[in-house]
């Protein structure tokens, strides 16, 4: 914890979601099985994809990271928001505070860089068949994602540290389920303006930037398609496009709309289903949407299955 020049305050207390008290265990279920299925769902594709031989490609490689991206990004604000709602008092510790914040950002720019190699890869693929594997080389694939480790760590630790500087008073009650930069900058009681520059001009280079290179990569992908037409090929790249950008567009969507373009109008409620909508629904939809649709995937589970039962 900092001196006491800069903050008065030990813990924060997290007011959670605005749920009526006679819905509290319905609730509570419901994160908790939606929290069990990106859990197990992230984790069984790490599992397939590490054992199946026939898995281990540029498209696996980047998806198996992915999964492990998801399954923490999740687990840093889900477990406490479910411990929250069985304790009366909400509180979390200023460290603990920091921690967590770090943790959501990095896992969630990781998220952004991990979709734009996919997407990146998925462009090679498409308009450079028969270059791919030498263009997606082992080396390039282990790079970009080792790149996205260092900038996504430099990126969450940039703004933590620039948040130890701050001081906090009196308020100590954050608006939300899980300590998030915005609401932990409105409550600051010195001057925020390097901070919410720094949101501006490298968020927006975060999200903004890979959110872009995505959609010029499906934009080259579908003008390629467009050039051979061929109906069963237009048919299998727009289910995939259309798979992939949907929840690219949930991702990105929620993110821009409410750190990059925030609203006065913006109630908290509105504030946190967005945040829900990212930080629990898209990690557990993205094992169903990436994956469990994926005719590799399903045949890699089949056969072990068979290894299993024959065993």
């Amino acid at each position: 914890m900092p001196g006491n020049n800069q903050t008065i305050i030990s813990e924060f207390l997290l007011l959670g979601l605005p749920i009526p008290p006679e819905h509290q265990h319905l609730f509570y279920a419901l994160f908790l099985a939606m929290y069990l299925t990106t859990v197990l769902g992230n984790f069984i594709i790490i599992v397939v994809i590490q054992l199946d031989t026939h898995l281990h490609t540029p498209m696996y490689f980047f998806l198996s990271n992915l999964s492990f991206s998801d399954l923490c990004f999740s687990s840093v604000t889900m477990p406490k928001l479910l411990l929250n709602m069985q304790s009366r008092i909400p509180s979390i510790p200023y460290g603990s505070c920091l921690a967590q914040m770090y943790f959501f950002l990095f896992f969630a720019d990781l998220e952004s860089f991990l979709l734009v190699a996919m997407a990146y890869d998925r462009y090679v693929a498409i308009c450079f068949p028969l270059h791919y594997m030498s263009i997606m080389s082992p080396r390039l694939c282990v790079s970009l994602v080792l790149l996205s480790w260092v900038l996504t760590m430099s990126h969450a630790m940039l703004h933590t540290l620039l948040l130890t500087r701050l001081s906090f008073c009196e308020n100590n009650v954050i608006p939300h389920f899980f300590c998030d930069l915005s609401a932990l900058l409105k409550l600051a009681c010195s001057d925020i303006h390097i901070n919410e520059l720094m949101v501006l001009i490298i968020g927006g280079l975060v999200v903004i930037l890979p959110f872009l290179l995505i959609i010029v990569s499906y934009a080259r992908i579908i003008s390629s398609i467009l050039k051979v037409p061929s109906t069963r090929g237009i048919h299998k790249v727009f289910s995939t496009c259309g798979s992939h950008l949907s929840v690219v567009s949930l991702f990105y969507g929620t993110i821009i709309g409410l750190y990059l373009c925030p609203s006065a109008n913006n109630s908290t409620l509105k504030e946190t289903v967005m945040s829900m909508m990212y930080t629990v629904v898209t990690p557990m939809l993205n094992p169903f949407i990436y994956s469990l649709r994926n005719r590799d995937m399903k045949g890699s589970l089949k056969r072990l299955f068979q290894k299993k039962t024959i065993i």
